[in-house]
């Protein structure tokens, strides 16, 4: 069996993803993220664009200092000032590369350069030249690569890589070309571009289509064997070509691709998570590998079959991409089975007839609550006055002032006591969760909080979403009401009873120092 070919992973989630309107970075958010990447395993880190302004020049600076074995690179227009700026930033770096492109399509010739063919051709070779007199890594994009002239773009890479670029980029700049045509031009220019074994062939593919993942995968088959990504996605208008999905592809489909790379795929979910924390940019739900819903089950069908067996529905498991396990989802789609599963993980074996009694409690509760948690299934096994409750919120108010904001939450304790507590923080949702902190003695460490409306018109609830960690575990909680306040406070006390129930935590025992801390550095909504 042949040895699967390498394809380099460049990451331009500090570049080109961090254009992504609302997405950007300060230096040390940029440098955080960088370390991450290289934890994650990809084999080029594009710092920014020194050129275009101090933060980036301090960020990839500070990047430089900081990581020794991976590949750093600046872009840079084909100008001498651009180009220098890339220099003056990695200087000092264990492994620069600079990225040096201009635009080669008609369309950006004649509107946006207003150079000729000849012009444009002349700029690339002294910029690869100039570059390759400052670093032995050179990368040269053909800006727009997929609406230039073929002939045009076998030139001016054969020029290229005579000049000195050792990493040739192809890109689909505005997300236009399909997976037939980008994997076609690959091959062509391969074979037509001289010295064309002397680079690597790049991919950077945009979303604007929904395809910038499968034109990237259809450029490895072409023979490209560097593709550049963002992670979760994120970019320029609709995006660019996904890390973890590109990854994944390849992993999952390894047989069929014969390419692998060196991202180590368990880390995904905990960098995807860190960016929505740096940036506050949300993933989306069904987000293919990274979404809450990526490994989650509902349907009756799907978690039968996940019962019997994990293949029948997941096509790689949660654990390789950094999921605790795979998470099925009690609500009005789901069966019997399922329930029944669920209950027996809890504790309760019980006979047909009862767990027929249940499922039919089940499926009426099915009709007012989208999801049934483990606490839902107690109460519908042993009726609302079952022990062990748990916290429950008789009183709330949050008041939001110009500097900072103040709650004070008063809840029933497991044993009927009221316990009444107050904390301020930099928002209303910030205020509120320390107070629940302080209330039940259960520390919780907030990574991530949405928010988002269910329900049309006079029937329109607030869903509240987070996900937190207590200790080593992490959890998600969710909570409804008419007011998203009072929703974020039942999502918050959803994992607080869950923890409670699992250590004893709130019977009249705190844990040291209780507190919450939020590491998400956007602003928590009103």
């Amino acid at each position: 069996m042949s040895t699967p070919d390498h394809v380099r992973i460049f990451d331009t989630t500090l570049r080109d993803g961090e254009q992504s309107p609302g997405c950007s970075m300060n230096p040390a958010q940029k440098r955080v993220f960088a370390r991450a990447l290289a934890e994650l395993g990809v084999d080029v880190i594009e710092t920014g664009f020194p050129a275009s302004s101090v933060a980036d020049m301090e960020a990839s600076r500070a990047i430089a200092a900081d990581l020794r074995e991976t590949t750093l690179c600046g872009l840079a227009r084909c100008s001498d000032g651009d180009i220098d700026a890339v220099a003056r930033a990695l200087d000092g770096a264990a492994r620069p590369r600079i990225h040096v492109f201009i635009s080669t399509s008609p369309l950006h010739r004649e509107h946006k350069l207003k150079l000729s063919r000849d012009e444009v051709l002349a700029r690339a070779v002294a910029g690869v030249e100039r570059a390759r007199a400052l670093v032995d890594d050179v990368e040269f994009s053909a800006e727009d690569a997929l609406r230039t002239e073929e002939d045009f773009l076998v030139e001016i890479f054969s020029a290229a890589i005579a000049a000195g670029a050792t990493t040739i980029n192809v890109p689909d700049t505005v997300g236009y070309t399909t997976p037939g045509e980008i994997r076609g031009l690959f091959e062509r220019l391969r074979a037509r571009v001289r010295d064309a074994d002397r680079a690597i062939f790049s991919a950077h593919c945009h979303n604007d289509l929904g395809l910038a993942v499968a034109n990237s995968l259809a450029a490895v088959e072409g023979g490209a064997r560097q593709v550049e990504v963002a992670v979760n996605g994120i970019g320029e208008r609709a995006g660019n070509c996904a890390l973890e999905e590109f990854a994944m592809a390849v992993r999952t489909r390894g047989a069929y691709y014969g390419v692998d790379t060196g991202i180590r795929t368990p880390r995904l979910l905990e960098t995807s998570r860190l960016l929505t924390r740096l940036t506050g940019m949300a993933v989306q739900r069904n987000k293919a590998v990274v979404g809450a819903n990526a490994f989650a089950h509902e349907a009756g069908i799907h978690q039968h079959g996940m019962l019997r067996h994990r293949g029948t529905y997941e096509i790689m498991t949660p654990e390789s991409v950094g999921w605790p396990a795979t998470q099925m989802v009690l609500g009005r789609h789901s069966g019997r089975a399922a329930v029944g599963e669920r209950l027996r993980a809890l504790g309760y074996v019980l006979d047909d007839g009862t767990l027929a009694q249940v499922f039919e409690r089940f499926k009426a509760l099915c009709e007012t609550q989208r999801v049934v948690e483990d606490a839902d299934l107690q109460r519908l096994v042993e009726g609302e006055s079952a022990s062990g409750e748990g916290w429950r919120i008789a009183a709330l108010s949050v008041a939001d002032g110009r500097r900072s904001a103040h709650a004070q939450v008063v809840l029933s304790d497991p044993d009927g006591a009221v316990v009444t507590e107050t904390a301020e923080g930099d928002g209303p949702v910030a205020a509120l969760f320390a107070a629940m902190a302080r209330a039940t003695g259960v520390a919780l460490e907030l990574e991530s909080y949405q928010v988002h409306s269910t329900g049309t018109g006079a029937d329109a609830r607030g869903e509240a979403t987070l996900s937190v960690r207590h200790g080593d575990d992490a959890h998600t909680g969710t909570g409804n009401s008419h007011d998203i306040i009072e929703a974020s406070a039942l999502a918050w006390l959803e994992v607080a009873n869950r923890v409670r129930r699992a250590t004893g935590t709130g019977n009249g025992e705190r844990e040291t120092g209780a507190s919450t801390r939020s590491t998400t550095p956007a602003p928590l909504p009103a």
